[in-house]
């Protein structure tokens, strides 16, 4: 299973020259970019490890891709997310974000039913991964 998050979630994986493309265009509007890692790509996971600090300083998408090429080598069995940041309307939001890397094998969610009081049916969706120890959890079985 695939997991689609964030802005071109449903396309094929970009190359490095279409992730060149996306921070040059995010640097023309003047958006700075941070890099982000996870092992647990849940939907309501929204705080993933930060890969350095954002580059508020960074005009050169060059620099910014080096940064995502040195997260995917020291986690090569993690989801990698690029983001830009807006501050036109005076607060950080996010303007852009999307998935630069990803583990090899996804071993997807499943739903849990959970009826509750008054015939009320609940659903949950469960990652297969959250079975295995962190850091271990996209490893082909």
């Amino acid at each position: 299973m695939r997991i689609t998050q964030g802005t071109f979630s449903y396309l094929p994986d970009f190359s490095d020259a279409e992730i060149r493309a996306q921070i040059s265009y995010a640097l023309d509007r003047g958006w700075p970019l941070s890099v982000e890692f996870t092992d647990d790509p849940h939907p309501r996971n929204t705080y993933w490890e930060m890969w350095g600090l954002p580059m508020f300083d960074l005009h050169d998408a060059a620099g910014v891709l080096l940064e995502v090429n040195q997260c995917r080598t020291a986690y090569p069995d993690h989801y990698i997310r690029l983001n830009a940041y807006d501050a036109a309307k005076g607060r950080q939001t996010i303007a852009l974000s999307f998935i630069v890397g990803r583990p090899a094998y996804e071993p997807g969610f499943r739903l849990d039913r959970q009826e509750v009081a008054d015939r009320q049916v609940r659903y949950t969706t469960h990652p297969y991964a959250a079975d295995r120890p962190a850091g271990d959890r996209y490893r082909a079985s």
